[in-house]
């Protein structure tokens, strides 16, 4: 299949990249400016420029990976959400419908209040309490109301080695502080880059479209997720202390639990995403073989 990536270059698209071209697929790398590793160029803030690209390239599937993701700019600055995760989406989806291009929405657990104290379902309302949240589920409304062949995908907590994320962080402050302090009152499930794109992949095999949850197995805190990062990297030296997230310096109210069920890849017999350590292991091995 000929698959266009957006934000190709980004920590989720270049393992996805990788990954769909050890599948056999052929990989169209898009980014927002040139970019050695790109193979075109894609501003989707600009719809004429947007079909004109999916015309000439001519892709099977579009997988939309690109996005607005620092989640405190979003906080601070709505409109720039706004204008990349739901005009721009608008933009891509009403390409794709107008080509009949199946597309690949990647979303997010902040579509949630995190009110719940259970894992959230695919069939559990959304309601955003931050920017980010409420730009990234107008981009899912888009996708759901523009192209009739869609997967919207929900993750959370990505990590992977080729972009800054969580146990990243934790690791470079580890090498200069003996003391970290980590918020321990909000819960969601570690999923790695790698874990997601081999789900992803699997999924585009099948006709099955529409809203998933693809998050890796088991839930924890960001404290516990910090405590397992020094754990499997061997560092000792590091006192990590809990501290509320009211007490984190940020303007960002993010959920307190946001912990994402896969329940329509159950109901298909197909959950099959590793535990989190699991795809922490694989993220800390892959960091040591960089060095």
């Amino acid at each position: 299949m000929r698959i266009l990536v957006t934000g190709a270059n980004g920590m989720l698209g270049t393992d996805l990249c990788c990954l769909l071209e050890q599948s056999g697929h052929e990989v169209i790398r898009s980014s927002q400016r040139e970019h050695a590793e790109s193979d075109v160029t894609l501003d989707i803030l600009d719809f004429s420029a947007t079909r004109a690209t999916l015309q000439q390239c001519k892709p099977d599937m579009l997988i939309h990976t690109a996005a607005y993701t620092h989640v405190d700019g979003c906080e601070r600055d709505p409109d720039r959400a706004f204008q990349i995760n739901a005009l721009g989406t608008w933009h891509v989806a009403a390409a794709c419908a107008e080509q009949d291009i199946p597309i690949v929405y990647i979303s997010t657990d902040f579509v949630f209040d995190g009110r719940k104290t259970t894992p959230y379902t695919e069939f559990d309302p959304p309601n955003p309490i931050n920017h980010y949240g409420a730009s990234k589920l107008a981009g899912e409304q888009a996708v759901q109301k523009l192209c009739r062949r869609h997967y919207i995908v929900r993750t959370q907590w990505l990590f992977g080695v080729h972009g800054k994320n969580f146990p990243g962080t934790i690791l470079e402050l580890a090498q200069k502080r003996n003391e970290l302090p980590v918020v321990v009152d909000q819960r969601g499930s570690p999923t790695s880059t790698l874990a997601l794109s081999r789900a992803l992949i699997k999924l585009l095999d099948t006709p099955l479209y529409g809203t998933y949850h693809i998050a890796c197995k088991g839930e924890c805190s960001w404290f516990e997720f910090a405590q397992k990062t020094l754990e499997l990297a061997g560092i000792s030296h590091v006192t990590l202390h809990p501290i509320p997230a009211e007490q984190w310096p940020s303007p960002t109210h993010r959920p307190a639990y946001s912990v994402l069920r896969r329940y329509v890849l159950e109901l298909q017999g197909r959950d099959d995403l590793p535990a989190w350590q699991e795809a922490l292991e694989e993220f800390i091995e892959l960091l040591k073989a960089k060095k």
